[in-house]
């Protein structure tokens, strides 16, 4: 219990004015609160919790109070729980086919195919059936050239319309399988120990947990939202995976924004190193979306058409629609950045205006309104190659990198050279450790026991052909660490296709 002292001017307590109730003997201070009354109180709750069904489960509940964005994600939740239960009764395929003439979109809702494919072959997955299984059952045939090439995607045959005039649908192939390090024995070889600790320099990148803004499908950038339950869990199974594969970290890095941060919290606790410094650098973070921040995706697609949406989300260099200064979302209002940033120069403009709203001179820095992909990584490379290579990597450090989406999309495009015309296919699981390697330069990922192919497991895009290439020394053979390959020694290749519509297609030959 808190004890108030006060103090004259010359510093010296002031002792009670008379006996008071919360003061003791020999005390000049006073408690805040009654001695005795917090133990009688702790006493008679559990009491309650020993007489009364529930009471422990109602009084352990999280009493923070819930946001208004909180309230939309259980409110929506609610919503899908009875949507699931109406499918019971009514059929919405076909009600989907009635056109209401207002949307331009044949009163269909706009559907996101790409998350529907992979919530389906995993929930396949999870009845038993193999993976070649699910593959098939997404389409009817499956076939593919000899020589099929990443510049050479399959041809699907659609009968629906608003295709390409041909009729014909271009399919994302993914031609190369991952490198998956074997997750080490839990029976430990007699005489060997534990799983070996890495010293070689390595480099692990890890796009921090979902939060709030990822469930309900909203524009975040540079807006600081904290992680949601999933996204915490997300964050701590991330932490025990690595140190089960025998990872230690001598520095981390991670951005200013707080699920970054947590993230890294997490990974570090669970890895027993919470003592570790962390490096903070705005240079880091998440992209800036500019006057989308806090809008939802779908409500974005619909107002300005799928391919403006799409443009603006995933394009290299095209910017969202700027914020103002006066924004709420502008980080010249944070004061975070008006502290204590202090490596961007000064801007004129904002100076004015900032001096007119104050009514006396002050000097405003120059600060991202918007930023297309192509932006982000004006801030981000340079910071890796003049930071965190010299200072880390070339001193043989073990890096740990916890940041967002896009600031780790556009490390990878510099890292594993991937084209411009198709970073915008490339997408970054939350939660999940990417392990680049300095020697062979190429991307792996660790094995986590459940005997799942990665890439049906998770969902990396069109581009992980380009993500995950062949790893080799440099003396050109294969890299021992990949001892899991999921689709090896077959003429198979796995297609995950994004199509229109989820009608049946069949593959040209």
């Amino acid at each position: 219990i808190p004890i108030i002292y006060k103090f004259d001017k010359s510093l010296k307590p002031i002792p009670p004015t008379a006996t008071h109730s919360a003061s003791q003997q020999h005390m000049s201070g006073q408690f805040l609160e009654k001695p005795g009354v917090l133990k009688e109180a702790l006493k008679r709750e559990e009491e309650w919790g020993s007489r009364v069904p529930g009471y422990d489960f109602t009084m352990n509940r999280p009493q923070t109070p819930l946001t208004s964005l909180e309230r939309s994600l259980i409110k929506l939740k609610a919503e899908r729980e009875l949507g699931e239960w109406a499918k019971e009764f009514v059929d919405f395929e076909k009600l989907a086919l009635e056109d209401d003439g207002n949307d331009g979109n044949m009163g269909r809702p706009i559907e996101f195919i790409e998350d529907q494919i992979w919530e389906e072959a995993l929930r396949d997955l999870g009845k038993g059936s193999s993976t070649l299984d699910v593959v098939k059952a997404k389409a009817d045939i499956i076939q593919t050239k000899p020589n099929n090439t990443l510049n050479q995607p399959l041809m699907i045959k659609d009968g629906d319309e608003g295709n390409n005039k041909d009729g014909m649908t271009t399919a994302s192939v993914i031609t190369n399988t991952p490198c998956l390090s074997l997750i080490p024995s839990e029976n430990d070889v007699s005489g060997i120990g534990e799983v070996p600790i890495r010293k070689d320099a390595v480099i692990v990148m890890i796009r921090h947990g979902k939060t709030a803004n990822n469930q309900l499908g909203l524009f975040t950038g540079w807006e600081d939202v904290p992680l949601a339950p999933e996204g915490i869990e997300e964050a701590k199974e991330a932490g025990k995976l690595l140190k089960k594969h025998g990872f230690e970290f001598d520095v981390v890095y991670s951005s200013w924004l707080s699920r970054a941060v947590e993230t890294a919290w997490l990974v570090m606790d669970e890895m027993d190193c919470l003592w570790l410094p962390i490096i903070k650098s705005w240079r880091l973070n998440e992209r800036m979306y500019g006057a989308l921040s806090g809008l939802s995706k779908r409500m974005v697609a619909q107002r300005n058409g799928e391919e403006q949406f799409k443009a603006w989300r995933r394009g290299y260099k095209v910017r969202p629609p700027a914020v103002s200064s006066f924004s709420q979302h502008y980080p010249g209002n944070d004061k975070r950045y008006m502290k204590y940033l202090n490596d961007v120069r000064y801007s004129f403009r904002e100076s004015l205006i900032r001096s007119i709203e104050s009514g006396k001179p002050a000097l405003a820095r120059k600060l991202p309104k918007t930023e297309s992909l192509y932006d982000c990584m004006q801030r981000t490379v340079p910071y890796f190659e003049n930071q965190i290579v010299p200072e880390a990597i070339n001193q043989g450090k073990r890096v740990l990198i916890s940041s967002s989406e896009n600031a780790i999309r556009g490390l990878l495009m510099n890292l594993c050279e991937i084209p411009e015309d198709v970073i915008s296919g490339l997408e970054i699981p939350n939660g999940l450790p990417l392990i680049f390697d300095v020697n062979s330069k190429c991307i792996k990922l660790l094995d986590d026991g459940s005997g799942i192919d990665p890439l049906l497991k998770h969902n990396f895009g069109s581009a992980a052909s380009y993500l995950f290439r062949p790893c080799q020394n440099e003396d050109g053979s294969d890299d021992d660490e990949c001892d899991v390959r999921f689709m090896s020694g077959t003429t198979e290749t796995l297609d995950f296709i994004r199509r229109p519509t989820t009608t049946p297609a069949v593959v040209e030959t």
